[in-house]
């Protein structure tokens, strides 16, 4: 939902900052509905408050406490996302509200343009599985990935994914299985570093009966249940050098026998292989036959980890934050902003799989509405330090701001007012914005 169609909900007793904020909104496009006070805003709880994708509520009103506000209109029923304003300095009592649920607090004074970044990200709704149309990611890595993997999906030639653990390598290839012509037959994938190395040959090209002690029926492996599909050998690297020469004759002759078997078999599937290793390493230990690194690598594709592209980690976190709370029944309006840029600085270096196992985590053990700091980063005994790893939040949400209006001006070619379209601003405010932030245009505006 674009900020210029939210509805907003105030809670404020102060004229002169009520009206400021109220004019400041409605030249940005929002509805605003203010009360002065706390009983005017339950009393309107009933009617209205479904209809509001945001309230901003004062810690301290004249006739009631905000948090008290926040604890009756919870207790009765789903409210949409809070964010305190405060000029007391009352922080225990803000970081107490969000985790009770709130989405986020501000001291006065402060920064309207920050303020305005605060609302925006807050009352966001999540997007589906495929935000946008894209299945890997949104930065330009990805985009260029998805684009050469839709290249690749015209051949059947064998293609090597490489990357760290975790960056997402299976998907990709799934991906890549999808794209092709061969997407109505079977992706079959094969984990060599998870399956003990004497059951793998069997597994990849199954078994006669009686071929071993305990081989009580034949067992037709993953290149045989692959048909004229996928086969998709993950963490190849990891395989015994024995078995690489099998697989580099499976390639060759496009054919194969089962363990203790003389039919030959013809081999129909495409073959896909992903590492987190330099297979062209020749002193790795133990080391991967060149011949067959030649073999798989005639197509190739690197995925960067995840803290290479940061524009992934939003885009990501919803999809995958959605996932989790369906798994767990969980009504989990989304990731508070705080939460959010500390996921924008921490290392990742588990990649997608540690962000998915975090969020698991989160959604399960989750108090509130939304995830905060503690609930995703819980091993780091301090959430609000600067220290070593971190940089200030103000400087992240900064980074976030330019890498988005950068990419929205080269999507319009420059045009500022199509551009401030795109990001649910007006105009007035993107050239605001991009003073501060030190972006020029492209082109002048018409």
């Amino acid at each position: 939902m674009r900020p210029e169609t939210l509805n907003i909900g105030l809670i404020e007793d102060d004229p002169v900052m009520g009206g400021s904020i109220v004019q400041r909104l409605e030249l940005e496009g929002c509805a605003v509905r203010w009360w002065q006070t706390g009983q005017e805003a339950l009393q309107a709880h009933g009617k209205t408050f479904g209809d509001l994708d945001l309230v901003l509520c004062d810690i301290r009103l004249p006739d009631m406490n905000g948090e008290d506000i926040y604890r009756t209109l919870t207790s009765q029923k789903a409210v949409p996302p809070f964010i305190f304003i405060t000029g007391y300095g009352e922080i225990d009592q803000a970081v107490r509200l969000m985790r009770l649920g709130a989405a986020d607090y501000v001291t006065k004074p402060f920064r309207f343009e920050d303020f305005l970044l605060r609302i925006r990200d807050n009352a966001r709704i999540h997007p589906p599985a495929e935000p946008d149309g894209h299945a890997l990611g949104v930065s330009p890595a990805m985009q260029e990935l998805e684009t050469l993997l839709r290249r690749y999906s015209g051949t059947d030639l064998p293609v090597l994914i490489t990357g760290e653990t975790g960056v997402g390598k299976e998907v990709a290839a799934r991906h890549l299985h999808a794209l092709s012509k061969r997407d109505d037959e079977p992706f079959m994938a094969v984990n060599c570093a998870a399956i003990p190395a004497d059951l793998l040959e069997s597994e990849i090209f199954g078994h006669e009966k009686g071929a071993f002690t305990g081989a009580a029926k034949r067992h037709l492996g993953y290149a045989e249940r692959a048909a004229t599909g996928t086969l998709f050998l993950d963490e190849i690297g990891d395989m015994p050098p024995a078995l690489q020469a099998k697989i580099l004759r499976l390639i060759e002759d496009r054919t194969f026998h089962r363990i203790g078997g003389e039919e030959v078999i013809p081999f129909r599937a495409r073959i896909v292989t992903a590492t987190h290793r330099n297979l062209s390493d020749r002193t790795a230990t133990p080391p991967f036959r060149e011949d067959l690194y030649f073999r798989i690598a005639v197509l190739t594709a690197d995925i960067p980890p995840l803290r290479e592209r940061p524009e992934d980690i939003p885009w990501l976190t919803d999809l995958l934050l959605g996932q989790a709370a369906a798994r767990h029944d969980k009504d989990i309006r989304g990731v508070s902003t705080h939460a959010e840029e500390f996921a924008l600085v921490h290392h990742w270096p588990g990649n997608i799989r540690e962000l998915r196992n975090r969020l698991e985590r989160a959604v399960a053990l989750a108090g509130g509405e939304w995830l905060m700091p503690g609930d995703l980063f819980p091993d780091k005994a301090d959430t609000g330090s600067t220290a070593a790893g971190f940089r200030p939040l103000s400087e992240i949400r900064d980074a976030a701001e330019r890498r988005q209006i950068e990419r929205a001006l080269t999507e319009t070619s420059g045009h500022i007012q199509d551009a401030a379209r795109l990001l649910g601003i007006s105009r007035t405010t993107l050239w605001e914005k991009m003073t501060r932030l030190g972006i020029k245009a492209d082109r002048p505006e018409s």
